[in-house]
This record gives structure tokens, sequence and C-alpha cells, in this order.
């Protein structure tokens, strides 16, 4: 955030300034609602929760040196200078909102990139970031905060000298996006597909792509829609702006950007020509899957668009490595053991992209997919996860574990396709995981945990990062005593 003081902030979002504040406090880093992260000068938001109310951390906020909170009841004596409302949700949309059309007022004023898309939000904006990094200063935040709360904080971590925003834009329904682009509109759209994420929430892939094109119904007409060539409802978005229009392919050479000979390593690691303006240069990214050659396309050519060069394109992708957590994230353990979470949420299509890049490691190693329930795929819920199972089945992988209830109709989908006892596993809790995948376990093999991030395999995944890592530690000890 940019300097300010708590006056200016109860006028603005009309609250009352409490706990001995004067108005004259300084405001000058970003808000927070998690006292554990609170810097010198930021503004603490104490929401009341269901489980944790935030007021009863205000005085560690002021222990951290945050400057000012942001209230909804003061029954209690506040450790800090604080402005009571009544809706800290609302609050922090007004804060985020005057922040950033202050910062366009500027004599240089932000560029906002916003991003979405059933699948690859927080990959493509994490390659973004490896792409604009470099050339000024870019707030692309680790992990996912693309909804009504992790977007104004966001904002808020703007800077006077802040050259790049980039911002994931999730939706769950018709008009969630607007609401987003209302608070920080944006000067590029970026557009990666249209998926069945969250399709019973929808009621409809077709409403899906009704909502994801709200982003690009908020630009301007000097703005630019970045556009996926390849998905024809994403394509056809373009109708609903003015805006300037730019699309990424893998397959039309007609798009301002396109890849051509892709080629995959032994772990799973692609390489491609990139093609822009007439252009070309090797890249080769340290990401595994396939999946990640459009991500980079989607990137490259929001990149383009807000003035980078090729040249620094290409740098970008090529120096970019994994940066959020639960996204084709790879551990490497003793033992030959390599473990991939990409837990943090899963769809149809981005669980097909997850075994599509364990089966080409599957070449030389072997692979154990471990699969969880997708969530919030309404009525079309069994069907898919039978129909991933078969995909599995199908993919050469050597055995799939599916863990949970809700996953059961993957371990069905597999034992239709393969058979009984081939390769086929199922374990009805997160607890009876480990021992499972204990007795999987051997020499150069490679685990796979693919599952939305309510069903609990990310955690899993962490913990079994721990136990098998820890056994180097344990060997390492035995040989200095020796």
């Amino acid at each position: 955030m940019r300097k300010t003081t708590t006056g200016a902030i109860a006028r603005l979002v009309g609250g009352r300034l409490v706990g001995g504040a004067t108005g004259e406090e300084c405001v000058h880093g970003k808000a927070s609602v998690d006292s554990r992260v609170i810097d010198s000068g930021d503004l603490f938001v104490a929401f009341e929760g269901e489980h944790v109310d935030g007021h009863d951390f205000v005085s560690a906020a002021e222990k951290a040196g945050a400057a000012a909170a942001l209230v909804t009841k003061t029954d209690q004596a506040l450790a800090l200078p604080a402005i009571q409302v009544e809706d800290p949700l609302a609050a922090l949309d007004i804060l985020a909102r005057h922040e950033l059309e202050s910062a366009r007022a500027s004599a240089e004023p932000p560029i906002v990139i916003a991003l979405t898309g059933s699948n690859g939000k927080t990959s493509t904006k994490d390659l973004l970031h490896a792409i604009l990094a470099p050339v000024g200063e870019t707030i692309a935040p680790v992990g996912s905060r693309n909804n009504e709360l992790g977007l104004p904080l966001t904002v808020l971590e703007l800077t006077e000298t802040t050259r790049f925003l980039v911002l994931e834009m999730g939706a769950r329904g018709i008009g969630h996006i607007s609401h987003l682009t209302d608070i920080a509109r944006p000067d590029v759209s970026v557009v990666l597909n249209v998926g069945s994420a969250h399709v019973g929430e929808f009621g409809g892939v077709e409403n899906i792509a009704r909502a994801k094109g709200e982003l690009v119904e908020a630009l301007e007409e000097s703005g630019t829609a970045v556009l996926n060539a390849d998905d024809a409802r994403v394509k056809a978005m373009g109708t609903r702006t003015r805006a300037h229009l730019a699309h990424f392919s893998l397959n039309d050479s007609l798009a301002e950007a396109y890849a051509d000979h892709v080629r995959l390593d032994a772990l799973a690691r692609a390489s491609f020509t990139l093609h822009m303006g007439g252009s070309e240069l090797p890249i080769a990214l340290t990401l595994t899957g396939e999946h990640h050659v459009k991500n980079a396309l989607a990137a490259a050519t929001a990149a383009s668009a807000v003035g980078v060069r090729f040249e620094e394109i290409a740098a970008g992708l090529n120096a970019a490595e994994q940066r959020s957590p639960g996204r084709m994230q790879v551990s490497e353990l003793p033992k030959g053991v390599t473990l991939i979470n990409d837990a943090y949420n899963a769809n149809p299509d981005s669980m097909r992209a997850g075994l599509n890049a364990l089966a080409v490691l599957g070449r030389e190693r072997h692979t154990i997919a471990v699969l969880g329930e997708m969530l919030e795929l309404g009525d079309e819920s069994a069907k898919a996860h039978r129909d991933i199972g078969a995909y599995a089945a199908r993919s050469g992988i050597d055995v799939v574990v599916t863990v949970g209830e809700g996953a059961r109709d993957i371990y069905e989908g597999v034992t239709e396709t393969r058979g009984e006892h081939e390769g086929a596993v199922y374990v009805e809790s997160l607890e009876d995981a480990p021992a499972v995948l204990e007795t999987l376990r051997r020499p150069e093999s490679t685990f796979l945990l693919k599952s939305s991030n309510g069903a609990g395999l990310a955690k899993l995944g962490e913990s079994l990062v721990r136990a098998w890592g820890a056994e180097s530690t344990k060997a390492d000890n035995r040989g200095e005593k020796e």
C-alpha cells in the first residue's frame, strides 16, 4: 500500500477511529489477514470467522510491527490504533479500488494483467512473473489468491514503483469475475480455457464460458484480450470486447504466439520453438508436464501485449522455475524416489494433464498415480471420475491408487478397464494411505498425487516428503557415528 494514514483510511471506508487512533498513524505496507506475516507499517485486517477470530491476534500483529488494524468489534482492549467497520471485506474492496485508481493517476501507472481459466491460472501467473520481474517491479503473489479476499489483498501490495500487477481471477458463478474486475479493471485480460472445473456450481460448461468471458468484457477499447485460439469457447469471447485481440495456439501459425517442435525429456519437461512476430527462439522449460507449453504461450502473448521484447520473453521462460506449491511440485527423495505433488486442485482436464506427465516418466521408471476426489462436478461427478479411472488405466501407469470414498468411482473406472487386480488399489481413508504407499515404494519410482484441495492429498504429499526425506538425514547421522 502506498503511504497513507489511519484517518484517510477511515474517511475512505466510512469507518470509525478506535483503539486510541489519532488519524495520523502512517500506514505504508501491505494489508494482511495473517499476523504471522505482518511487517512494519502493515494494516492488519481482523476477520471474525467461524473457527478463528482475527481480533484475538491484534496484539501479535502489533508486536510484529503493524501500523494499524481494521476491526469490526471493540469489546476488548485493542493493542493497535484501529479503524472499525461493519464489513471488513467491503472495506478492503474500497481500499483496493482506491489504491489502484490513485496509482493509475500517477506519472508511471502500473499495468494490470488479469488471468482466468479452468486450469493453469497460477502456473501462467508464475511464468509471467519470471518474464516480467527482470523488466520492472512486478506483483504476482506466490500461490493462488484469486477470490474476493485474495484479490484486494494483492492489489494492496502496490507501491509507488510497481510496474506490473498480475492478478488471478477465479469464479464459482456468474458475476464473480465482474465483481473482481470492478475492483481491479485489467489492461490485459488472459483467458486460458473453459473446462469443467466447478461445473456443478455453474450448472453447465456454457455458464462457465459466460462467467470467464466477463474478464474480456471489463476491458476498455485500449486494452488487449489474450485468448486461447485452440479453445472454441475462449476464441468466441473475442466478440464480447472492443479491445485488441491477441491469440496463442499450439496449432495455428497465424496466432500471435505459437509453438512447434514440442518435445519432452525423460523428466517430462517440455522444450519447443516459440514463434512470435516473425521471430523464433528455442525454449526449454524446467516445469514438469507438456501442458505448460500452452501456459508459456499465454504468458508470452500477455508479456508481448505490455511491451516486453521477444528476447526478454524467451529468457524469462527459459529461467522460470516452480514457484507456487501444489502445482506439479517435484521432490527428489532418497533411493531415487520422485514425488510430484499436484493436489492443490483437480478437474478432468488437469487430471489428464498430470497423468500424461506421469506416463512420460513411466518410460524409464516405475509409476504410481495417487488420485483423490475431484470436487464440485455436480451431476457429472460419477461419470467424470470413472472416465479418469479408465484414462489412467490406459495411460501405461503401473499402479493407480485411489484414496477416499469420493474417489471410489476412479477405482471402478480402473478395474473396469484393467481388471480387478491389475495395478489398482483402493484406500478408504487418508490415514491409511501412507502405509499402503510405503508398500509400493521402491527405488527409481515416481509418485503423482492429484486431487482437489479439499480431498487432502496435498497434505498427504507434504507428510510423505517429510517422512521419506528424513531417511537421508538418518543415514547421514548413522554414517557420522560410525
